[in-house]
């Protein structure tokens, strides 16, 4: 057997940003070969199956990628993705009496929306205005490769501003720059059930409400799902991958798994390959790279593991180590139960929707924002307490049948609560996972709140804390949006560090493609797709007339531009 193989691009883990990476590359008709760790690719779109009829996600659940220019470019629906559309989410706008049913719950019962909510939140989505803008705003905030290192960034340069100014004229003001999530939602929303309700889920899918000048990329968060994120893919979220390795092997990437990289080769200052460790299950344990290597694991592992000293300034390396990844913070539960959850009396209006998301309690902010200091701020677990416990259900998994086949079972999948993320615990990395009997019966004990029958009703409970799903879920350095406080000059254009911003590094040829690079988030497919412009610019890749940029692409000055000609 050789002892070395030859491709155009090797990558270095197999998660969802390397195989998405593939699929592109693959497509533009260069070799690529990746390497991941684990027995299957797909990192955070993973399903288990906790025991027979049962298939859970224990990391990533929503599709936060319903903007994604992917879709399209990758025409993932040749490689079997299918959805499972929630259509309920769109009777919001269209169904009083849906409107009435589904509401904000608080300890007193069900808030309904009332006229201000519903004509505040179709201006924010753009239902209904002359000019739809939400596919837009959510393409500038997060498909969007940051501008060039060092160009000084005015108003007129921001994606987002662009796309308010253009298409949202009355959501636009000078002051929207410095606003919080809720100076937004003050000016555009009525009911503060409703302002909870949504500042809560805008916290748990990016940036906190309560952060200055952080309202449109935390109006983002929440807003994604509402293109398609409350609807499951079929099969879960390792279906997904599975329709982008299937892209990817169809256009004639290799996909190597068992094969952990021990070193990634520098020669001259170029990056020239890769070694596998002895473990790898693969015969040839040094695979050159023609073109590129991309490393699709984080910013640490990258430099200091795979890398290493030899070929790196100490001072670089220093402010590597200074970077935090410390874990993320949702503490997720699955609940398997003999029948439906039935609403209480103060609950009753909701009817038959047992199936739709709920945050409890929204009574008022204050609930949210003591949650978010007992997190950010106290690092200590958040209250236990019923009518305290801040908490968001997904729902049932009814829209996605594959989930649970058990017959007369309903599953509630994933419930989710945030905690301090585990390092950062005042009480020590594994304070809550010696917590979970104490976390798992809480939960239970607020949802009976709204739901009496559910204390006697199940059948079987997983759940897994921040510490238990490691860096997976990871979307931005520390974590997440909520994990760590961010500053100005980590937002976007600098991140992690300004000269790894636009996934360049110090080593010639060498890329980064993972969450810690660029503020994607759980938006999927937008660290490749941004990484693309960068590849095209150095020569790198030459895609055909199925690519398109980004709209708001700044080129380097005497680079290639990312466009098709």
């Amino acid at each position: 057997m050789n002892s070395e193989e030859t491709y155009d691009i090797v990558i270095v883990g197999g998660g969802h940003n390397g195989i998405t990476a593939a699929a592109y590359l693959a497509k533009c008709g260069l070799s690529v070969c990746v390497l991941e760790e684990r027995p299957e690719a797909g990192g955070a779109q993973e399903n288990t199956e906790p025991m027979a009829g049962v298939r859970i996600d224990p990391a990533a659940t929503y599709l936060y990628a319903a903007a994604a220019p992917g879709f399209e470019q990758l025409e993932l629906w040749k490689y079997g993705f299918r959805m499972s559309w929630a259509s309920r989410i769109g009777r919001i706008f269209h169904e009083p009496d849906t409107v009435r049913r589904i509401g904000s719950a608080t300890t007193d019962g069900v808030v309904p929306l009332d006229e201000k909510d519903l004509t505040g939140w179709a201006t924010l989505m753009g239902v209904g205005t002359q000019h739809p803008f939400l596919k837009e705003l959510l393409r500038a905030v997060y498909w969007c490769p940051p501008h060039p290192v060092g160009m000084e960034q005015t108003e007129d340069d921001i994606p987002w501003v662009q796309v308010l100014k253009q298409k949202a004229p009355e959501i636009w003001s000078e002051s929207l720059r410095e606003m919080t999530l809720f100076d937004l939602y003050d000016e555009f929303l009525g009911s503060e059930a409703f302002k909870v309700y949504q500042a809560t889920v805008a916290w748990y899918s990016g940036a906190a409400p309560h952060w200055q000048g952080m309202a449109i990329p935390s109006l983002a968060g929440a807003a994604s799902l509402m293109l398609g994120g409350v609807s499951p893919p079929r099969g879960g979220m390792h279906q997904y991958a599975h329709a982008i390795l299937r892209c990817a092997i169809a256009h004639g990437a290799q996909i190597r798994t068992c094969c952990p990289v021990e070193e990634i080769i520098v020669r001259n200052g170029r990056a020239a390959g890769v070694r596998l460790a002895d473990t790898a299950a693969w015969g040839e344990k040094t695979i050159w790279a023609d073109k590129a290597v991309l490393s699709a694991v984080d910013v640490k592992s990258t430099f200091l593991d795979l890398i290493g000293p030899r070929h790196m300034d100490v001072s670089f390396l220093q402010r590597v180590k200074d970077i935090s990844l410390k874990g993320g913070s949702i503490y997720v539960a699955h609940i398997l139960l003999r029948e439906p959850p039935r609403y209480g009396p103060k609950f009753a209006v909701r009817g038959e929707e047992p199936a739709s998301q709920m945050v409890y309690p929204c009574d008022h902010r204050r609930i949210l924002l003591e949650h978010i200091a007992d997190v950010d701020s106290r690092k200590v677990t958040p209250s236990l307490e019923p009518g305290k416990m801040l908490w968001l259900s997904t729902g049932s998994k009814l829209d996605e049948p594959t989930s649970c086949t058990i017959p007369g079972a309903f599953l509630e999948s994933p419930f989710y609560f945030m905690v301090p993320a585990p390092e950062y615990h005042v009480d020590g990395p594994e304070a809550v996972n010696k917590m979970k009997p104490e976390i798992d019966a809480a939960i239970i004990r607020s949802w009976s709140e709204v739901a009496p029958n559910v204390a006697d009703n199940v059948t079987a409970y997983w759940s897994n804390s921040p510490y238990d799903s490691e860096l997976r879920n990871t979307g931005l350095i520390g974590g997440n949006w909520y994990a760590t406080r961010l500053c100005p000059d980590q937002w976007w254009g600098t991140r992690p560090l300004p000269e790894l911003a636009r996934y360049r590094t110090p080593i010639d040829r060498l890329y980064l493609c993972h969450q810690t690079s660029h503020p994607g988030g759980l938006c999927l497919m937008a660290v490749p797709y941004n990484l693309m412009h960068i590849l095209i610019e150095d020569g790198i890749a030459e895609p055909g007339d199925w690519w398109y940029p980004s709209p708001w692409y700044i080129p380097e000055e005497e680079k290639k531009e990312a466009v098709y000609r």
